[in-house]
């Protein structure tokens, strides 16, 4: 069995595969080199070239696309069983190649070896969990009126486009992938150019499955190029998007002479709301992990804390203390707690914002600089915490997206619900007390599509997932996503019993 001292290593032998030629597009079936174009992607840690990758053209995306909808009819027609039995195929290959995913994606995202571990194998239970649901898709309701039968049922939408983000990229793309396959949909992807890897692999795994030719492609590229020509191509019936918020704009803009049905699933400023009356111990482990975990770079993140006053001094200490000891180091290291965020322009991006809370008025409680750990080569920082903030700052309404936590003190509920809905984002709200009613009365006063009490982000595939406001349009999980990828139908079956009016008679 594999060590931690071997990770260096078997990281290098995973990479290995693509030192030689460009990686490729993977369009109806095969590897497609596309224009000959690429971009390279780098290493966070270090700053290594890690592989050169196909540079999508509206071209690669319009053979793409053509291949999708070619692929439509028979998927489409395609039995509900036999398309679960493919989609536990590839789960089964997931777990096959865990280890393998697992390392490429520490060194195209930078996130520790410690969670990417066992994303692979919740890229796998996606899988499976809508392959299960696959055969009951197309399932509808039965709606009787005294003359007529009326039912419902499902079919899938037609080719859609899949565009992921570059921070949990392999799972996350299961999560969009895995529902419309289930549902019927051929799927055009664009992964994010900022870590593109593992979508070579999860195309190939798929192809090794048994998906057929056409049923998913994968289009490599930069979004103002492929990504544009994915929103805008005709025959590309939906797009679901997963990243920040302008970005869904503009593709909202994008597919709209097409008529594009979206999903999205946007930015956050999630609050966490502690109570005096909280469980603290828990709270601040909570409160930690939805921030620092993953590197800050998620978007259920609880980048916000909203501290009853009568305990904010003392909760505030609690957390810069144990801030100061998070592990900044490399990625690969399974006790390596913070790794380097995705890339330069990001590391820019999150440094810009000490300054920002200095001058607006909030303290600066722990880290706040670019961390020492890798010699300057790497995108590592240190963990931030800011205290003394107010809801006005720019520290407490931006999204920052990285290992930065802002603590915000309020008097009493009305006025933590006012600091909690008080930004432009509803994705989710995390709240602790042991007070029942309140627990209810707050849940259901947060603008955010989901809530959690007394716990961290803990999902349940079956529930809803999505967000209010400019977090999102739309729900992932469970029916909620074949809402998405199908199209109701209601038919309607005379029982000849009814009156028809006449005319002309």
């Amino acid at each position: 069995m594999p060590t931690p001292d071997d990770n260096p290593s078997r990281a290098a032998a995973a990479l290995s595969r693509f030192s030689g030629s460009p990686v490729g597009h993977f369009i109806a079936g095969r590897s497609d080199a596309g224009s000959g174009e690429t971009f390279d992607t780098h290493c966070p840690a270090d700053g290594r070239l890690l592989a050169r990758v196909a540079r999508g053209t509206a071209a690669d995306v319009d053979r793409a696309a053509v291949a999708a909808r070619e692929a439509f009819e028979s998927w489409a027609a395609t039995g509900g069983a036999q398309r679960r039995a493919i989609l536990h195929a590839i789960a089964d290959g997931i777990v096959a190649r865990a280890d393998e995913i697992a390392l490429i994606e520490v060194m195209d995202t930078g996130q520790p070896i410690r969670y990417m571990a066992k994303a692979a194998l919740r890229a796998a239970e996606n899988f499976r969990f809508f392959a299960d649901r696959a055969p009951s898709a197309n399932d509808g309701l039965s709606l009787p009126s005294a003359d007529h039968v009326n039912y419902t049922t499902r079919q899938p939408i037609g080719p859609v486009g899949v565009i992921t983000p570059w921070n949990t990229p392999f799972m996350l793309s299961t999560w969009k992938i895995a529902p419309a396959l289930a549902a019927g949909c051929t799927v055009v992807h664009k992964p994010a150019e900022w870590s593109p890897l593992t979508a070579s692999l999860l195309a190939e795994i798929c192809s090794d499955a048994g998906l057929p030719a056409g049923v998913l492609n994968t289009v490599h590229g930069l979004g103002e190029e492929a990504g544009v020509a994915l929103t805008e191509h005709p025959d590309i019936k939906a797009i679901a998007f997963v990243g920040e918020s302008v970005t869904g704009s503009r593709i909202m803009k994008q597919g709209a002479d097409t008529l594009k049905r979206v999903h999205f699933e946007l930015g956050g400023k999630n609050p966490v709301i502690v109570f005096d009356d909280a469980d603290l111990d828990r709270a601040l482990d909570a409160v930690l992990f939805m921030i620092y975990s993953l590197n800050g770079e998620r978007c259920t993140s609880s980048s916000r804390v909203l501290i009853q006053a009568s305990i904010y001094d003392d909760f505030t200490t609690r957390l810069a203390e144990r801030v100061a000891r998070i592990r900044v180091g490399d990625p690969l290291d399974p006790a390596t707690e913070l790794g380097p965020l995705i890339h330069a322009r990001h590391l820019d991006k999150v440094l810009s914002y000490p300054a920002k809370a200095r001058a607006e008025g909030a303290t600066v409680a722990a880290g706040g600089n670019r961390s020492d750990f890798g010699g300057g080569m790497g995108h590592f920082v240190e963990p931030t915490l800011y205290t003394g903030a107010t809801s006005d700052m720019t520290i407490a309404q931006e999204e920052i997206f990285g290992p930065v936590l802002t603590a915000i003190a309020f008097e009493d509920e009305a006025e933590a619900v006012r600091i909690a809905n008080g930004v432009r984002y509803g994705l989710a709200g995390y709240l602790w007390t042991r007070d029942t009613g309140r627990a209810h009365r707050v849940s259901r006063a947060l603008d955010a599509g989901m809530v959690w009490v007394n716990s961290e982000n803990v999902r349940h595939l079956p529930t809803p997932f999505g967000g209010m406001k400019a977090s999102g349009i739309g729900r992932d999980g469970g029916d909620y996503s074949f809402d998405f990828y199908m199209e109701t139908k209601n038919i309607a079956i005379a029982l000849d019993s009814h009156t028809i009016p006449r005319i002309g008679a």
